[in-house]
């Protein structure tokens, strides 16, 4: 298994639609005032966080259960920046559409800026042949509220490559996640 290169990415962006709307190089600005980069780079791709944000709040006194969530539980905000409460998390989306291949297994890791001011970002695997919007969880370890930008990158996806293509993919098990858009609550 090995990992993806930069022009294998812009070749599975551009000829497979594996990522929409794409970047093809990496989009920065200077560290002062500028934004959060995204696009291609090296050996991944560094997504952006779109505007749609769901925020954890404990107004309802509820359990967190993930095998009977209470969406209750959230506070939906549409802004260019989300705000998130003092060890507590919250739910976004990429701006990205995602259509992984066959013989792909696609991992996601938090950008250093954010984890370097105690935002840590979470994704599980994106598996063989999932599609759609990926759901981004953002935890902030910190006793002060912490800032999430949107439409700027948030976090890097690694594509490996298989020495196999698997037997049965995401989309041949009928996935519970698969084909997601919008910010995606937990599902059983």
């Amino acid at each position: 298994m090995g990992i993806k290169s930069d022009s294998w990415i812009r070749r599975m962006a551009q000829e497979h639609e594996m990522i929409s709307p794409f970047e093809s190089q990496q989009v920065r600005t200077s560290a002062n005032g500028g934004i959060v980069s995204y696009g291609t780079s090296s050996y991944g791709y560094d997504v952006r966080c779109a505007n749609e944000f769901k925020i954890f709040t404990n107004i309802n006194s509820t359990i967190v259960d993930p095998k009977d969530f209470d969406e209750g539980s959230f506070v939906d905000v549409q802004s260019d920046v989300c705000i998130i409460p003092p060890n507590s998390f919250a739910l976004a989306r990429t701006v990205e559409y995602f259509k992984i291949p066959r013989d792909v297994l696609t991992i996601c890791l938090g950008k250093s800026t954010y984890a370097r001011c105690g935002i840590i970002v979470n994704v599980t695997p994106l598996e063989p042949e999932w599609e759609g919007h990926v759901t981004l969880e953002f935890s902030n370890t910190t006793p002060l509220p912490a800032k999430i930008y949107a439409n700027e990158g948030i976090a890097q996806m690694l594509f490996l490559g298989a020495d196999e293509v698997c037997e049965t993919s995401y989309r041949d098990r009928n996935g519970k996640y698969q084909g997601q858009t919008g910010v995606v609550v937990p599902r059983t």
